[in-house]
């Protein structure tokens, strides 16, 4: 998700300026009221078949729920609780539990288990100077890569029994000014890339699940359309390989936010007044983020850095043996 002004911004993006009004991409994620949200859980999107399983970790009751949409997506929502409850915990035992979904969700992208011969790109998608946007250039700074132990240290390269591990932070388009999809697509090709996880802040219609969910998605990424400001997509078509999504909602943008209180209030569309409705959908609009966002993004990117290690680094476990990896029922 791109946020070039975090605050006092307008969601419509400029193209929406230029028009006067924004014609929302097909792909967002959307409720009736223009409600916007990355997650699928909170999409309304039909779902043909899914599956939860509920166990406790470090202490805490933690949610997996896999889910294939009537269009074939896959989706896994993670559902552990806010993550600055976990602050001076070991989070390798939730870790664990991503690494297992992960190594699950790429085998089945790739027809094949990861292992040794399978080379994995990471590309840490955001602005790292703007907190809510910098899940992925801090999860990649945080990540052991792997690729270049395989020729100057094939022997120990071998004992670790890893994937060939690399990682990238194109930045956004306002530091670069090259789409984020045009880097990884050259990097991807450099590096030989069997599989793209593209690591990225979302955006989430419930406050309840900031900093309390991961996701994960077969269906790439489609930077910023939760807040109105489309990307150039990262998926098979536009980067040559499969694209995995890792993301975690770090916003919320402030309509979305009254229309999610005005249901939970039980206040319909034809209960609101049409001034406010009016405000609510074409008026400016802001991105609020937690206000403890520093601590938040800081655990989350530990958190999905220990468990891209545990799946593919210098931390893999075979599929077999991870926490949850063949748990859940299947997609």
């Amino acid at each position: 998700m791109r946020m070039k002004e975090i605050a006092y911004r307008e969601a419509r993006g400029a193209a929406g300026a230029a028009s006067g009004q924004e014609a929302l991409p097909a792909d967002a994620m959307v409720n009736m009221h223009n409600a916007r949200t990355d997650l699928a859980c909170e999409s309304g999107r039909a779902v043909a078949e899914s599956h939860s399983r509920t166990e406790t970790v470090g202490g805490r009751p933690v949610t997996v729920s896999r889910s294939r949409e009537a269009d074939g997506g896959r989706y896994v929502t993670i559902s552990c609780g806010v993550i600055t409850e976990r602050d001076g915990e070991d989070l390798t035992p939730l870790a664990a539990v991503l690494a297992g979904e992960l190594q699950a969700l790429s085998a089945l992208m790739l027809g094949r288990a990861p292992g040794p011969d399978t080379k994995v790109l990471v590309a840490g998608l955001g602005n790292a100077h703007i907190t809510p946007d910098a899940v992925g250039p801090g999860t990649v700074s945080r990540m052991t890569v792997t690729r270049h132990l395989r020729t100057s240290h094939g022997e120990l390269y071998r004992a670790l029994g890893c994937c060939e591990l690399s990682a990238l932070m194109p930045g956004v388009l306002g530091q670069t000014g090259i789409e984020a999809a045009e880097l990884v697509k050259e990097a991807a090709v450099t590096v030989g890339a069997d599989l793209v996880v593209a690591v990225d802040a979302l955006a989430a219609r419930s406050c309840e699940r900031l900093a309390s969910t991961v996701q994960l998605s077969d269906r790439g990424v489609a930077p910023g359309a939760g807040i109105g400001n489309r990307r150039l997509g990262l998926d098979r078509e536009t980067v040559g390989c499969p694209v995995l999504a890792l993301g975690v909602p770090t916003v919320v943008d402030s309509s979305t936010l009254v229309w999610d209180a005005l249901e939970k209030a039980g206040i319909g569309a034809d209960g609101v007044d049409p001034a406010l409705h009016r405000v609510l959908e074409t008026g400016r609009r802001f991105i609020v983020s937690p206000r403890d966002c520093d601590r938040v993004v800081r655990l989350t990117c530990a958190l999905l850095a220990r468990a891209l290690d545990m799946a593919f680094g210098v931390e893999m476990q075979p599929p077999e043996a991870g926490n949850g990896g063949n748990a859940g029922g299947t997609f």
